[in-house]
């Protein structure tokens, strides 16, 4: 088994940070790994494939020379709408005034004619239906659609327009596929540099997962997807989506332009029960901590937002521009950090229990990670220890929030990094063994030498015997150390 140090205490609820300029750097992002990050986002709406490698290389360099288990998210683009470039990088629009959006070739807009990168929007669109420019910051409403290239729109709300801002349709159903084929050129460099996790936005419902499913197994690979939820009509069918994916990240920034902003705060609430109660990560994310982008303090709005995400029960949290652009990338790690520490020490709802569904194929293993968490909140076990091959047992037992530690012992390298956006869990490598008592053994003396647990511990076991059986967890020990 190979050692792990241990970098800092760990938080139950992990932290995302996205890669960019502001992180590049060994020495920063070395800095970043000690004070909390558990994962690296990679955003492929921005950067090159040899920008994407580089930040690849230094992760994966800095896990060896740490011992740590940070994972890897490349989050694709999707079908996001923007527009083009306008003069000066910059154009007044006025209230009242009609402009047109036009899907032809791409050229140098005005206050009169906008690119539009979304060939399919005149067909997409009905008169009536409204335009949101800039997170919604420019308003339009449809006047008029030849249903080819061009659609005309009055402007709804004054203000300025800078070159290629994204572009929202709350009421129009976008005809075009979750994965474009940026997306999916995207999606191949990730999975051929194995990526732990890949993060699918704009999911509209279950079956927009399907196509990159089927691609990761081509591939012959195990990331895991995030469906990322920024559609009104994803929420009409939440349940599926949760079931279909892998884990859920509650994206509030497009969710908040295509959904009235005063609804988001439940939605997000809504999202992380039922993702606890299924089983699944959930991720909170988008201006989390925003103002940490150009100022050293976070405001407190944003230190209420973060706890509150903790407070549901997020698995993670995750950090934009503060990290990739942002001015004290380190230091947001650090609030962030504190954030989380105090408020799961002191306003923490453990042991969320949830009963598994007596007709589901996985009734046996999730009977058992059920009381297993029971148990070790029975005996105030130190620990829970899992034995487990492909993740699923760590999934099950996290999302019962215990307030026992999770360590998740595996012989598949494939999910060590998978593992750590799990709440609670931390992953680590043991050698195959052929009986469930050496492995409890090994497991003891590993976590006794990294002081994880002392003598006197009562620690609960969750596996399968014989040891050797893949996907039956059929066994929980209680153990003194």
């Amino acid at each position: 088994m190979k050692k792990q140090i241990c970098i800092k205490k760990p938080s139950q609820t992990k932290i995302i940070a996205t890669m960019g300029p502001a992180c590049t750097s060994k020495d920063v992002l070395r800095k970043l790994f000690i004070e909390g990050v558990d994962l690296c986002r990679l955003n492929f709406s921005h950067g090159s494939y040899e920008d994407h490698y580089k930040s690849m290389q230094l992760i994966w360099e800095l896990n060896e020379e740490l011992g740590s288990n940070v994972a890897i998210i490349a989050d694709l683009q999707g079908p996001k709408l923007r527009i083009g470039e306008v003069e000066n990088n910059h154009v007044d629009l006025v209230e009242g005034e009609i402009v047109e959006f036009i899907c032809s070739k791409p050229f140098v807009g005005n206050a009169k004619k906008l690119y539009m990168s979304y060939p399919e929007f005149p067909n997409d669109v009905k008169v009536g239906e409204t335009i949101m420019v800039d997170d919604g910051k420019l308003r339009f409403e449809v006047t008029k659609t030849n249903k080819k290239n061009t659609v005309a729109a009055r402007v709804l709300t004054s203000g300025v327009l800078s070159s290629k801002k994204g572009v929202n349709l709350p009421d129009t159903k976008i005809s075009q596929p979750c994965m474009t084929p940026k997306d999916i050129a995207d999606a191949e460099f990730a999975l051929e540099h194995n990526v732990d996790w890949i993060a699918l936005s704009f999911v509209r419902n279950a079956s927009d997962i399907i196509e990159l499913k089927n691609l990761i197994r081509k591939k012959k690979k195990n990331a895991g997807i995030i469906a990322k939820i920024e559609k009104p009509e994803a929420l009409l069918e939440i349940d599926e989506i949760i079931d279909a994916t892998n884990a859920i990240m509650v994206a509030r920034g497009d969710l908040g332009v295509e959904v009235p902003f005063d609804r988001v705060p439940l939605i997000q609430k809504d999202i992380i029960k039922r993702c606890i109660a299924m089983g699944k990560p959930v991720i909170v994310a988008t201006q989390m901590m925003e103002s940490m982008i150009t100022s050293y303090s976070p405001t407190r709005a944003e230190v209420n937002d973060v706890a509150n995400a903790v407070l549901d029960g997020a698995d993670a949290v995750m950090l934009s521009a503060e990290t990739s652009v942002g001015k004290y990338p380190i230091h947001v790690i650090q609030c962030m950090q504190q954030i989380i520490d105090y408020t799961e020490k002191n306003g923490y709802c453990f042991n969320r229990q949830h009963a598994p569904d007596e007709f589901n194929r996985t009734f046996v293993p999730d009977s058992l990670c059920n009381n297993a968490s029971v148990l070790a909140n029975q005996t105030k076990a130190s620990a829970i220890v899992v034995f487990t091959h492909s993740g699923y047992t760590a999934f099950r037992i996290s999302s019962h929030r215990p307030s026992a530690p999770i360590y998740a012992f595996t012989n598949n390298k494939n999910i060590l990094r998978k593992l750590s956006l799990l709440w609670g869990v931390r992953a680590f490598y043991m050698d195959t063994n052929d009986h469930i008592e050496k492995a409890i053994d090994h497991s003891i003396s590993f976590m006794k030498k990294t002081k994880f647990i002392k003598d006197d511990d009562i620690i609960v076991h969750v596996g399968s015997a014989p040891f050797n059986k893949k996907g039956q967890t059929n066994m929980i020990q209680l153990s003194y150390v």
